[in-house]
């Protein structure tokens, strides 16, 4: 039978007032509109809901049958409709992000306090992981969303960009580039370079950049972990190649970092599963983190460390 929501709304509602004009008054439909949707539902179910006076409207024994069950299905409906509309618009239960180490140490601290604080009912749960481990974790549904390094074109993930930065470089304070206000990249060329290994997302491109500049790359060390970069430059094994949200450079160190030309910039993303909905709460975090990105450029642009 091909009868419509609409159709059985209107006839608990003709049931109800027993008239035609007083159930289009109720539901704001013309006595002619529902007089012909009436007609419509009886002859897609091959029985006599109604019988018709001038007067009033009665309901037949299989029109009182019917509207003895729907009524009760109708109102279920409608409040089940209701409930699924409210938890839309819910902003509490767990919020689960993935980020890389820098990314976790310099950016999410602030957005998980600004987004406990303007959504308290929500708890936000951080996965500090390499880059390669953030993307596996948000394709296999073990995180809401995760903040990468900008990983390219993927047929199963939605990437937006939410921060550029320039990649600076890194080394001790008595080294002759730290004369300089700039460094170019070719002035790279043949230096011992300290550079993270691969599990970070920004060495592939931080190799892109010195092959396009020509850079003839001498590798002293590459690092696992971001933090061991800085005492591997200030013992003097190389200097480095490292994004501004690396910084700041650690208290007392010896250390300067200096812009280099050409900028090439690195993105940060938000990135999630493809045609997959974020909950109200993990869209609220989303925005906050984006939120959070535009201060902290605006922050170092203010400060001249980018």
């Amino acid at each position: 039978m091909n009868y419509s929501l609409k159709q059985l709304r209107i006839f608990v509602a003709v049931a109800r007032h027993q008239s035609f004009s007083r159930a289009g008054d109720a539901i704001g439909l013309s006595q002619s509109a529902v007089s012909h949707s009436m007609k419509e539902l009886e002859a897609e179910m091959g029985v006599r809901l109604l019988d018709r006076t001038t007067r009033e409207v009665v309901l037949t024994d299989a029109g009182q049958r019917l509207a003895n069950r729907v009524e009760p299905l109708l109102d279920e409906l409608h409040g089940m409709l209701l409930d699924t509309r409210s938890f839309g618009t819910q902003h509490n239960g767990r919020v689960r992000i993935a980020s890389s180490q820098t990314i976790s140490a310099q950016l999410m601290p602030q957005c998980i306090a600004s987004g406990e604080r303007e959504f308290p009912d929500i708890r936000i749960l951080l996965r500090d992981q390499a880059q390669r481990l953030v993307l596996n974790s948000v394709r296999n549904a073990e995180v809401d969303f995760g903040i990468v390094i900008d990983p390219g074109i993927s047929a199963d993930l939605e990437c937006e960009p939410i921060l550029y930065e320039p990649f600076l470089l890194l080394c001790r304070e008595d080294h002759l580039f730290a004369e300089q206000p700039s460094v170019s990249w070719a002035q790279l060329s043949g230096r011992p370079l300290v550079l993270q290994d691969y599990a970070s997302g920004s060495r592939m491109l931080i190799d892109k950049a010195l092959l396009q500049q020509g850079v003839e790359t001498e590798i002293a060390q590459e690092i696992g972990h971001p933090a061991t970069l800085f005492p591997m430059v200030e013992a003097g094994i190389g200097i480095s190649v490292i994004p501004a949200l690396a910084l700041p450079l650690p208290q007392g160190s010896q250390l300067v970092v200096r812009p280099l030309t050409p900028e090439i910039n690195r993105a940060l993303m938000l990135v999630r599963r493809k045609n997959r909905s974020l909950s109200p709460a993990a869209q609220a975090i989303w925005q906050v983190v984006k939120q959070q990105a535009t201060y902290l450029t605006q922050k170092r642009s203010l400060q001249g460390l980018l």
